[in-house]
């Protein structure tokens, strides 16, 4: 197979899960011996792609040159399937696939802030929500988001996890040491929260590590806060979740899925995650979810990361500040919910299949239209035309 991704995040260095999960279903795909290729948004200088090294990736700073590459790319490359990934805000990328590959595009849906469609979208766009309806299959990451997309787009998208987490053996957390960690504090992922714990109790050290939403003012409000530290971005999340005691995930906004969550319990830290999205399915029925106001409203205006800046409802801190006290001073208490996070987090690791996506694109059919029309012969990759001529001449062999 030949497979295209295109998103309008950078990809090197990956930021954020959707962008991980992406760079893992191809990593397997490329492995497996497909031919991939990646459009996304501007590398930095020396970054390096984590992926096998038949992947192709063309980073372009402009949005207008990432569809005009995306145009050329479906033009040259003839990928049998369009992945496009919902980190495409203005779904100039959707539309454009949908335009030059009917039948094969394949919408991966992480964050459904950036969806065209649903209560949760930032830029609701009839025709990129059509197109996402039209596509030949929706990927999303949990049944959570599943149900979402269901409800919004009445099409029924298909649950593959990927495969992120290795296969072990994990490192092994150890009390006390450690912070208590967030990742990407921002306004929307709760840095609020974390800020008002930091302040409450200063005799525990806070880890933050800035991740696609982090502005200078979050850097300023940390940088204000002596017993915060900032941990450098790593390659291996282990660099990262081996100095973490506790991972604290207290979003304010509606998430996909949290692969974070996974991983910090596969290691045995205990997670304490607000109750937005499908946090709690991440958490794998494990104590230490904490019930928010979520974010409803958005500010016409954006910050220094070119997000819309969200209104913040009031939260009480008490319920997080009882949690990660009890984590951090009690360390029976930190035993078994350690224990209790690793043996779920193997268990639903230990379920999960590789060659997930592989399997189900082998299997996927174009999409025939709304009314069941058949797809054009355009519409089809060359792979497709190849095995439709070669059943065409055997039908006339046989008559």
């Amino acid at each position: 197979m030949r497979v295209l991704l295109a998103a309008n995040a950078s990809y090197a260095p990956p930021r954020g899960g959707a962008t991980r999960s992406n760079l893992a279903w191809l990593d397997h795909l490329a492995c497996a011996g497909h031919q991939c290729r990646i459009i996304a948004g501007e590398s930095q200088p020396g970054a390096v792609l984590p992926v096998h090294e038949s992947v192709c990736l063309t980073p372009v700073a402009q949005p207008a040159a990432r569809v005009e590459a995306l145009r050329r790319e479906i033009r040259e490359f003839s990928p049998d399937w369009v992945m496009i990934s919902s980190e495409d805000l203005a779904h100039g990328l959707l539309r454009e696939a949908h335009h030059r590959a009917p039948g094969r595009v394949v919408y991966v849906a992480h964050t459904p802030q950036f969806f065209p469609f649903g209560r949760e979208a930032w830029n609701l766009d009839r025709h990129a929500a059509e197109a996402a309806a039209e596509a030949a299959g929706i990927i999303v990451v949990g049944r959570k988001m599943a149900a979402y997309v269901q409800a919004e787009l009445r099409r029924t998208p298909q649950v593959i996890h990927p495969p992120i987490y290795g296969g072990g053996p994990y490192a092994s957390a150890a009390f006390p040491r450690g912070f208590v960690t967030m990742f990407n504090p921002c306004a929307v992922k709760g840095i609020s929260i974390f800020a008002a714990l930091a302040q409450r109790m200063p005799a525990c050290g806070f880890g933050a590590v800035a991740g696609w939403g982090t502005t200078a003012e979050d850097r300023r409000l940390l940088d204000g806060l002596p017993n915060v530290q900032w941990l450098p971005n790593a390659r291996r999340i282990d660099d990262i979740l081996s100095r973490t005691c506790v991972l604290v995930v207290p979003s304010l906004w509606y998430e996909g899925f949290g692969l974070i969550v996974v991983e910090a319990m596969l290691r045995g830290i205990p997670v304490v995650a607000s109750d937005r999205g499908g946090l709690p399915e991440a958490k794998l029925d494990t104590n230490w979810v904490i019930p928010v106001n979520g974010i409803e409203r958005y500010q016409p205006v954006f910050d220094d990361q070119h997000m819309p800046r969200p209104v913040l409802p009031p939260n009480d801190v008490e319920p997080w500040a009882d949690a990660i006290a009890g984590l951090t001073r009690d360390g029976a208490l930190w035993r078994r919910e350690s224990e209790s996070a690793r043996a779920a987090a193997e268990d639903f690791a230990g379920r999960l299949c590789a060659s997930d996506l592989e399997d189900w694109l082998g299997h996927l059919e174009p999409f025939t239209g709304a009314h069941g029309a058949p797809a054009s012969i355009e519409s089809l990759s060359p792979l497709k035309r190849a095995l439709l001529l070669r059943r065409l001449r055997q039908r006339k062999l046989c008559t």
